[in-house]
């Protein structure tokens, strides 16, 4: 199942972030030696802070097991200000039609082996569906990303095989990096639906997701009072009706915020 994250609603996700920072730690810093940087156990760098969207693979209960971050190339974005000399002299992709797809990574640990559900396969090919049908319903027609031979040897066994490379291949670190483009269309999510047997709909909505039984365990839960409030928000048909609700909640966490500096 996926979930999308991005400025828009991330205020209502904080734990399904922490947790996706927390899975690119193991994987980037632990399983791979990347150079980067982990805070409090969570990797996150400066491309963060610029309201990418997260394309994140949930399981049944909720848990994070795989994970994808979407950035406009607008701006700054990895190819163009960290891995600039795959670009061999070249200046790099920009345009409001072509994303950066990066820190692409899934929970081996979680995850089983084979093909069904619940295996490290099935997470990786909807993980890549769930970024090309979201890209296709945003109005993006590519997607750059640097990878390693490895990745691109998964991505053509997957049916989601790149179209063409950027650039050329140079090392970084321990391992190789290039940069492959693939079109965001129906004929590359329906290859990808087919190798790996996926059928219906992958995305959650954001209610559905908060439903989720470690998602919803972390979610603090609304006093009568506090729905009481938030009822009356929403049934105010005049701005006098709706100023004297949104005066009324403002008292109540007033009250409350009071109740615990005491008790504290």
């Amino acid at each position: 199942m996926i979930l999308i994250v991005d400025a828009l609603n991330k205020h209502k996700f904080p734990m399904v972030l922490d947790q996706m920072f927390r899975l690119r730690a193991r994987v980037f810093a632990g399983r791979l030696g990347w150079d980067v940087t982990i805070t409090d156990g969570r990797e996150e760098d400066q491309f963060d802070a610029l309201d990418p969207a997260y394309v994140i693979g949930l399981d049944e209960a909720g848990n994070v097991i795989a994970c994808a971050r979407a950035l406009q190339t607008t701006g700054p974005h990895m190819l163009s200000d960290v891995f600039h000399a795959i670009l061999d002299g070249e200046p790099p992709l920009r345009s409001a039609t072509l994303w950066e797809s990066t820190r692409f990574c899934v929970d081996t640990q979680r995850l089983g082996r084979g093909r069904a559900r619940g295996s490290v396969s099935h997470a990786t090919s909807e993980l890549m569906l769930g970024a090309v049908e979201y890209a296709m319903r945003s109005g993006i027609s590519d997607v750059v990303t640097v990878i390693d031979p490895v990745m691109d040897r998964v991505l053509k066994r997957s049916g989601n095989a790149p179209y063409d490379y950027v650039g050329k291949t140079v090392q970084m670190g321990k391992v190789a990096a290039l940069a492959g483009l693939l079109d965001c269309t129906e004929e590359r999510a329906n290859r990808i639906r087919e190798v790996a047997g996926i059928e219906g709909e992958v995305f959650l909505g954001d209610e559905e997701a908060l439903a989720l039984p470690v998602i919803a365990a972390q979610v603090p839960r609304k006093s009568p009072l506090e729905s009481y409030c938030d009822e009356q928000i929403a049934a105010a048909e005049t701005t006098d009706e709706r100023i004297a609700a949104l005066k009324l909640k403002a008292a109540l966490a007033d009250k409350i915020r009071s109740h615990s500096q005491v008790g504290a």
